[in-house]
């Protein structure tokens, strides 16, 4: 119970963040969340495919600014290697040229362009966005059947969206566990789905039972 409650107050400590962050940011251009120094233990990628990942946000988003300026309103997120484009821009040009400007930087594997062609939204509908967010991956944390740290979790106009590695099992569970928190009206998987046996050898053993005391 103990460990479950502090894994609740960090979600909610990332969430008032992102909120923060989502009032005070003056530019169009939003950084995915940066995979912490906390999570390397628990996440499914490999160490080095979590540094490109956050290479792959900070060339992209660069990128993107020094093209386009702030006419865009962009949010890059990678997990292992694939990128997710989400936000919007004012035309169908645009919205092809932001997927050509990604689609070079190095280590990117593939791209998947969910960028919306209308205006820029407020700092109201971004604010309620990462509400959302927050509100899922609590959601996600208080699933006893979930490891919450195995999913990425970004949410654009309503529209949640879930990365990860993850088996089949977990990805139906877990698109449950998000239909079902207030305020997503959609739900896209970018999964890359693996199978209960690769599940079994990338997760850490499980600690060996204390001995019992002796009188």
């Amino acid at each position: 119970m103990k460990y479950v409650v502090m894994k609740r107050l960090a979600v909610s400590a990332c969430a008032l963040a992102l909120l923060s962050g989502a009032l005070t940011a003056c530019v169009p251009l939003v950084l995915g969340a940066a995979t912490g120094g906390s999570l390397v233990a628990t996440d499914r990628r490999t160490s080095g495919a979590q540094l490109e990942d956050e290479g792959i946000e900070l060339r992209g988003v660069s990128r993107v600014r020094t093209n386009l300026g702030e006419r865009v309103h962009v949010n890059l997120t990678s997990f292992n290697r694939q990128v997710l484009l989400t936000g919007e821009v004012p035309s169908l040009q645009d919205k092809q040229l932001v997927e050509q400007i990604v689609s070079r930087v190095e280590n990117v594997s593939s791209v998947v362009n969910e960028l919306a062609v209308m205006g820029n939204s407020t700092l109201t509908q971004r604010s309620s966005d990462a509400l959302v967010t927050g509100r899922v991956k609590a959601a996600m944390v208080d699933a006893p059947d979930l490891f919450a740290n195995s999913f990425k979790v970004v949410t654009e106009s309503g529209t949640t969206y879930l990365m990860g590695r993850v088996t089949q099992r977990e990805a139906d569970r877990g698109t449950e566990v998000v239909r079902a928190t207030s305020g997503v009206q959609k739900v896209v998987r970018i999964l890359e789905i693996i199978s209960e046996e690769e599940l079994k050898r990338i997760l850490p053993p499980a600690p060996k039972p204390l001995p019992a005391a002796t009188k």
